[in-house]
């Protein structure tokens, strides 16, 4: 029985020492989970500030006037001891130079409670150069080659809403942001792989910087490098296709268009039928011109070429179908005046050959009248 009444002490004893834990845990969890007051809230106005380096700023702190004690500001630039008796401070700014400025609102309660608000601050700077780098500094580029173009911003801050925007022409190539973590001002250098194009050819590139400060703040005009024209060389390329047939025209000259565009500019050579290879001397130009007596059907070759290669175009000159209608026509008339001569064979024609138009009172060897009358 001794033994009995030893153990059943010891687990009583273990039971109440684990409900006490609980309880104080519980008690921690449950004061953990309220907040301190539900009257610790200030208005800051305005509620976030973006601000040029240098420049000046202010913002206005207020709580209820019927729980606060007194308020001040602290901050690495104009702070404020605690100052009792007011529930409305004003914190101003005259030269911002601390690029990490993180203003911050206390203010004491009547209850002992003290409460804080942080003032969202950005510290900007506009760059002070963009410049982008010649894209191709060893000469013309080359249709179809990779170059890696470059545009450098200095001394630009915060560089996180930094954005390059690379314009070519009329439109947007790239853009390009960064994740940069850095507050103060940096150099940033923004690049990206470009395949050059021969219709690229005398167009201009260049990069712009800007600073986003989405969605409120300060609407800054972007920063613009200088241009560059770009020169590209490229092979020929006809304007229509490298295949055309026509029809020979009825009585006009004929003009067959063999332009192409290209850098350096191209030059030209004809390949004709061998009817006319030697009736036409001007083989060099971009149109041949073929008058009505040379326009003969067959194929006319056209080869534009320049550095960058050559491109073959083919003209296929045929005859134009005949107007059956017509033709029916002209052979209708002559059919009608061969039976027309033929009718007036057998009515006026004399058995000796002779045309005659009193055929029917003829006699050979007598007058065809009685004589005058």
């Amino acid at each position: 029985m001794d033994v009995v009444d030893s153990r059943n002490s010891a687990t009583g004893w273990y039971t109440g020492e684990i409900m006490k834990w609980l309880f104080i845990l519980s008690g921690l969890i449950a004061c953990a989970g309220k907040p301190v007051s539900a009257n610790c809230e200030a208005e800051l106005s305005p509620p976030q500030v973006v601000v040029k380096y240098r420049d000046t700023f202010s913002v206005n702190c207020s709580s209820s006037p019927e729980l606060t004690e007194g308020m001040g500001w602290e901050s690495s630039q104009g702070g404020i001891a605690l100052t009792d008796g007011i529930s409305f401070l004003t914190l101003e700014t005259d030269s911002v130079t601390d690029w990490k400025i993180a203003p911050l609102c206390f203010f004491n309660l009547h209850n002992g409670t003290q409460c804080s608000e942080k003032l969202p601050v950005t510290v900007y700077k506009i760059p002070e150069s963009v410049y982008m780098h010649d894209p191709s500094p060893l000469g013309p580029m080359v249709e179809g080659t990779v170059y890696q173009l470059r545009c450098d911003i200095a001394n630009v801050a915060p560089a996180k809403i930094l954005s390059v925007y690379w314009h070519k022409g009329n439109e947007i190539i790239n853009t390009q942001t960064f994740n940069e973590s850095s507050l103060s001002p940096v150099n940033k250098s923004s690049t990206f792989d470009w395949i050059a194009q021969g219709d690229d050819n005398g167009t201009q590139i260049w990069c712009e910087a800007k600073l986003n400060f989405w969605p409120t703040g300060p609407k800054l005009p972007m920063m613009q490098s200088e241009s560059h024209e770009l020169i590209v060389l490229y092979p020929p390329k006809f304007h229509t296709h490298s295949n055309e047939t026509q029809e020979v025209p009825a009585g006009i000259e004929m003009i067959l268009n063999c332009t192409a565009k290209g850098n350096p500019m191209a030059v030209y050579s004809w390949k004709l039928p061998e009817a006319i290879q030697e009736k036409i001397k001007n083989r060099n130009r971009n149109q041949l011109i073929l008058p009505r007596y040379l326009q003969f059907p067959g194929t006319y070759t056209c080869t534009a070429s320049n550095e960058g290669g050559s491109k073959t175009k083919y003209f296929t000159l045929i005859q134009a179908p005949r107007d059956r209608t017509t033709f029916a026509a002209i052979v209708g008339g002559f059919t009608f005046l061969a039976a027309l001569l033929i009718v007036a064979g057998l009515i006026f024609v004399t058995p000796d050959g002779m045309f005659s138009l009193n055929k029917g009172s003829y006699l050979r060897g007598q007058p065809t009248s009685s004589g005058p009358v």
